[in-house]
């Protein structure tokens, strides 16, 4: 029996306590906030690695739910009702056992708060090995059938990049930050990112590039042809509130 069967059974408390950080997404030509997306942090400030450091295998479905129903429930809460700011979490494909079961905890949590699905994206790092893309694939396409939106997060800094992208188009990908690094001043990183951004039109992918530090960084990648951006340029992430953004033009 798969551990994600388990813990879909498993209502024990998980025996730590976290919440969520909410972190930009910039339309830098629209100069809104795109989005936001919603990063694991303990409740006295921890960081995201000491609380997934306490996620081992037989933890990874009910964290995978928690973290689900706790980002949607503050953004039900922290999100202006009127806009389409996107909600972006963070989940765990070998956590998801059945994807038509495992997401009705998400859709019964956006229906009580008041959170249109349309708005949250469900996105996965290529870091996270996966153990069958074929299942991958199918989440992915259970996703995009009930609404949501999808993104491989840190593209081009794991193991499986391209493979992935052969195997499903996810709606979009998040460069890594170590390829946005340094980009200014290298003509390797920018004939990456270039072919990136041809591979993404044909595929019809949107590009977000994250970790974005500096005016230099922002400036050569919106040359490039990219509009959605993440990164301390615009803000830090906020604990269980939105922070303000600088809209750089």
């Amino acid at each position: 029996m798969k551990p994600g069967c388990r813990g879909c059974r498993d209502s024990e408390p998980l025996p730590f306590d976290f919440t969520m950080a909410f972190h930009p997404i910039v339309d830098i030509d629209r100069e809104i906030v795109w989005g936001y997306e919603a990063l694991v942090r303990g409740t006295e400030g921890q960081s995201a690695w000491q609380i997934l450091s306490q996620v081992d295998e037989e933890r990874q479905y009910r964290f995978d739910q928690a973290c689900r129903v706790k980002a949607i429930e503050l953004a039900g809460r922290l999100f202006p009702r009127t806009e389409e700011t996107r909600l972006s979490i963070n989940f765990m494909p070998n956590a998801v056992y059945e994807p038509s079961a495992c997401i009705r905890t998400s859709l019964e949590s956006a229906r009580r708060v008041g959170f249109d699905t349309r708005r949250i994206m469900f996105e996965f790092t290529e870091n996270e090995r996966m153990t069958d893309t074929k299942h991958v694939a199918r989440i992915i396409a259970e996703y995009k059938r009930l609404g949501f939106i999808t993104a491989i997060d840190d593209f081009g800094a794991g193991h499986a990049g391209l493979n992935l992208l052969a195997n499903f188009q996810t709606d979009l990908i998040k460069i890594d930050m170590e390829i946005v690094r340094g980009i200014t001043d290298s003509s390797a990183r920018q004939a990456i990112i270039a072919g990136i951004l041809v591979m993404a039109r044909a595929l019809g992918i949107t590009i977000i590039a994250e970790g974005i530090e500096t005016e230099a960084e922002l400036s050569t990648l919106r040359g490039a042809g990219i509009s959605l951006f993440q990164g301390f340029l615009f803000a830090r992430p906020a604990i269980e509130d939105l922070p303000a953004v600088a809209l750089s033009s």
